[in-house]
Order: C-alpha cells, then structure tokens, then sequence
C-alpha cells in the first residue's frame, strides 16, 4: 500500500505507525494502481488545464426520454491565464463516453481534436495570447451513463412517477458533470456565472440551478427551460431535473435581506411537501446562525423532488427522502434526536455553506465537505433542542466510524477520494476541536469566518486547517494528522493509585498533546494535558468509580494497571 506524506507536515515514523495500526481487512488491501485517465481526470495542473481560465458555462441539452439520449452544445468563455508557460497547443475538454463530442467551433471554424479516454484534447488554430478571453463551443450528444445507484454513482436516471410520466434527473458527484456534459472537469475551478437551457418534451417541468430567466415552447411540442446562475459554481452541482413539478415561493427574512425559496415536489405530492419543507426555513436560520449569511441569495434557494435520496446541489437542493424525517426512517446516531428532522433537508443544504460556497480543489479533501455537513447536524439539533442534545447525536454518529481507511487519501491529483469516515469521524474532528476551542461564541465566529474568507472560493484542505489553527489559537496540526491521516484513535491510558493519577496518549501521532477533559470525581472536572509520556498527578478525593472522559472528545479511555 503506498502512503506518502507532505514533507512539511510529518515523519517518516508517523507513515510508518499509520500503515501499522490499520486494521488487517485494510492492511491486506491491495494497492490500487493510478492510470493516466485517473491524473487526467484529478489533476487541475496537466499542460490541457493549466494555461486557461473557465469564465462562463452557456450550456444548451436537448433530453430526449423517449430513447434516453441528449444532444446538445456548451459555449465556453475561458481567460487564457496570464504567465502560462505555453499557452495554446492543446485544451482539454472532459466528456464521459458513450457520450461523444461531434465538433468543436471557435471563431467559425471547425478546430481538430483527439480523444484520450474521456478526455477530448482540442488543437487551438488561433493563437491564444495571454490574458485575453476567448470562447469555443463543443457540440455532442449520445446516450449517457446510467445511473445505477444514485446519487452514489453519476448519470442518468430516466424513470417515471406513480402516474407514469416521465422523471428524469442528473447525479455525477465524484465522476464528475462530464457524464452528461463537456466541461473543464475539475473542482478546482469554477466559472463565475452559467446559463443552463434544458429543453424537454412537453408538459415536463425542468428544474435547475439559479433563476428561471425564460420559458420558451417550441413548435415540435417541447419546451426549453432557461435558468442562470449568478454566481461562481462548481460542475458536480449543476443540475437537472424534469418532471410533473408543482411549484410555490415564498420569502425569507436572512442575514443578507430577502431570500427567495422555491419549492417543487411532484403534483401529487404538493400537500406532503407544504408540510415536511417547513423545516428549509428553520434550516436556514440555525444555519446562518453558525455559518453566516446563505452563500446564494442572488440565485436564490430551492428544494427539488428527486427520485434518489438527494443531492447538494446549488441553490437547487434535490430531494428524495419520502416527506418524512430522519434518514430513509433511520437515526444515523441511535438516539432518536435524528427522527425529529429531516436528514436530506438538513444535511444536503448544509453543503450551500461547505461543498458550494467553500469547495475543495481535489477529491482527497472531501473531508472539508463531508465533515462539515455531518457536524452540521449536530449544530441542527443543538438548534432545535439544546447543545446536549446536539452534543449526544454527535456523539451517537461514532456508531458508523468503520477506521478502515483513512479519511484523507494519500493520493492526489487522481480523483482519489478518502474513506466514508469522512462524514461521521469528520464531525467528531469538529466537534473535540470546539471543545480545545472552549468558547462557543469563538467557535462560531470561526465557522463563520470560514465562510467569509472563503467566500465562493475553492480550496485545499491545508487551508482550513491553517485558518481553524491561526483563529483559535491553539496549534492544531497534529490533532488534523491524527484524525484525518491515520486510522488510529486516541487512547488515554490511565493509572488510579489512592490520590495518585498516572495518565498518557498511546496509539497516536509522535508529539499529539491535545488536552482532555476528565472527571476526577463526583463533579469534580479538570482538564488534563497528557503526551506520549506518563505523567503523575495528585487529586484529593479521587475516584476510580467515577473517574470519567469527557465523551465530547474522540478519544478511547483506557484504565491500565
């Protein structure tokens, strides 16, 4: 198994302990091997990347349900980036076959290409001289990748609703908008604006991102669905969505003025959803709350009944989870709290603020995505019900930790992403640094700050950790390697001796010294400062009957003899 480190950041000893202590199901894995089309797919740095700027998306898709295909054209505006080392031999377009592109035009002229995979490498005819703008457009069409999980893997879902017209949606997270779309396939980079024109058969309904600029019916008894995002967007996020859609409106008093939320569920699930999507407007305000203003009151906020469980889509959050609260009728953290909301409401808009507003740049980051909506939960119930029961589903979400792999990939630049612990091991990460924090009111004014300097900006994850370090004060890098880049949780071994404590960190990080909080005794706290090394500490009236570990920290208590 090759595991690489940031020169900068660890050991050779932390690799070492970190190959080690993964379990044997993990251990005896073996290696996956990275292709070409992998560092093509995941890397923003390829000599087709690097020299040009995407500016503006004008995607056009004739959906066609009768037969399952699409056709269509994407006009792109791209900056071509000043200092580029040699601007202009080739760029590289992404579309995912069986779909295929049938041209490429710019300036009114047909240019050549070659295709590599689900790469399309386009010989530029004109020069492509530093810092001007320049558009092509790429014509293609095919019959699209079947979705055969969704939202799990992307592509098409071609189905029909309970009165058999057709339903159609898009999910591509993780391989990429390219599956039903060409673009500059990569989340470190996104466009400042897109128009997204869907024409479908009538009587369809197609929903998308931003606002609906115009309806147009056209003689051959289809409709074209203008909608426009205003603002910077990643690819993952742009959707599709056609059906038999009801529709209402309605305002929302935010941070930033008067938000518009839409709604659209089938027709004949207009009253189930006028009674479950209440709770988009106490998402909202928990969540500016926390997190700051709604990243997208420009584009304005959407939920979008889907035929799959939901997706983070911006400023067009689909939706899939039966008009009923907790998630398909499961609490992820067993302790009833998550039966009291609706998981796809809650998790899936929580990814406005991380996942839209702050994107990470490679898939090894998605951590900064998964971890944040996971703990957003938490923050939803604390909202809802107070801070312990917030504290207990955090708490309670351990139960899904599997430790197989670790949450961050060693790999990157080949669309490698971390392990599923992303989303519940994530949010415990979150929820022990605010207790080193300390300070609730701190502690917001961080997650906020994220969301302001980040603003509408895509990242590494180094970023974050820098910013939550640098903002709260305390030097959290060790704490990050611990949990994002081993499979090792904290033990805190102790030793109970009449008044004598003996206490130390095993099975963590050379140089881990976060501090925990413990109970002594009956209602007697301190906080502790443990290393890797036994340290003794006298305490009056101590009880190894109620000597605890503060549970708001993931770490594993382990009394020793």
């Amino acid at each position: 198994m090759r595991i690489t480190f940031r020169s900068c950041c660890v050991s050779s000893a932390v690799a070492l302990a970190a190959v080690t202590t993964l379990p044997l199901s993990a251990q005896n894995r073996p290696a996956r091997v990275y292709t070409r089309a992998d560092t093509l797919r995941g890397s923003w740095e390829t000599p087709g990347r690097s020299w040009w700027d995407v500016t503006f998306y004008d995607l056009h898709v004739r959906v066609n349900p009768a037969d399952s295909t699409i056709a269509g054209y994407n006009r792109i505006t791209y900056r071509v980036v000043a200092g580029a080392a040699t601007p202009g031999r080739e760029l590289q377009l992404d579309l995912i076959p069986p779909l295929a592109i049938d041209s490429v035009v710019q300036d009114g002229r047909k240019l050549e290409f070659r295709q590599d995979g689900a790469a399309w490498f386009v010989t530029m005819a004109a020069p492509q001289q530093q810092g001007r703008s320049r558009t092509l457009t790429a014509y293609y069409h095919g019959r699209p990748t079947v979705a055969r999980r969704p939202p799990w893997d992307g592509g098409f879902t071609w189905a029909a609703d309970s009165l058999g017209r057709p339903w159609v949606v898009t999910t591509d997270q993780g391989i990429g908008a390219s599956v039903w779309w060409p673009n500059k396939d990569t989340q470190a980079e996104e466009p400042d604006s897109q128009r997204i024109a869907i024409t479908v058969p009538q009587p369809l309904t197609n929903v998308s991102n931003g606002r609906l600029r115009s309806r147009t019916d056209n003689p051959d008894g289809t409709t074209t669905w203008e909608w426009f995002v205003a603002n910077p967007i990643n690819n993952y996020a742009i959707a599709l969505a056609a059906g038999g859609y009801a529709h209402w409106s309605e305002e929302y008093q935010g941070e930033k003025g008067k938000l518009t939320m839409d709604f659209w569920p089938l027709t004949y699930h207009e009253e189930a959803a006028r009674r479950q999507w209440v709770q988009a407007r106490s998402m909202m305000q928990c969540f500016e709350h926390w997190f700051g203003p709604y990243p997208w009151y420009e584009d304005g906020y959407k939920l979008i009944e889907v035929s799959n469980n939901g997706m983070e889509h911006q400023s067009a959050v689909s939706y899939g989870n039966g008009f009923a609260n907790g998630y398909r009728g499961r609490d992820g953290s067993g302790t009833g709290y998550g039966m009291k909301w609706d998981f796809i409401i809650v998790h899936e808009s929580a990814h406005e603020w991380f996942a839209n507003n702050i994107t990470a740049k490679d898939q090894a980051d998605m951590w900064v995505h998964e971890a944040f909506g996971n703990y957003a939960e938490g923050l939803y119930t604390e909202c809802q019900f107070g801070k312990e029961a917030g504290a207990a589903y955090v708490i309670g979400t351990r139960r899904g930790i599997r430790n197989d792999r670790r949450i961050e990939p060693a790999e990157r630049g080949v669309n490698a992403q971390g392990s599923g612990d992303m989303y519940p091991k994530g949010g415990n990460l979150l929820h022990t640094i605010r207790q080193l924090v300390n300070d609730d009111e701190r502690w917001r004014g961080i997650l906020r700050g994220l969301n302001q300097t980040f603003w509408h900006q895509t990242v590494i994850g180094t970023q974050i950790e820098d910013y939550i370090s640098h903002e709260s004060g305390i030097d959290l890098s060790r704490v990050f390697e611990q949990y994002l880049r081993t499979t090792m949780i904290p033990a805190l071994e102790y030793r109970i001796a009449g008044t004598e404590l003996s206490y130390r960190w095993s099975n963590v990080v050379p140089g881990f010294d976060m501090p925990v909080r413990v109970t002594t005794s009956a209602g007697q706290t301190r906080v502790l400062k443990p290393t890797a090394e036994w340290q003794q500490l006298t305490v009056t009236g101590l009880d190894p009957t109620t000597f605890l570990v503060d549970a708001n920290y993931y770490v594993v208590p382990k009394r020793v003899e």
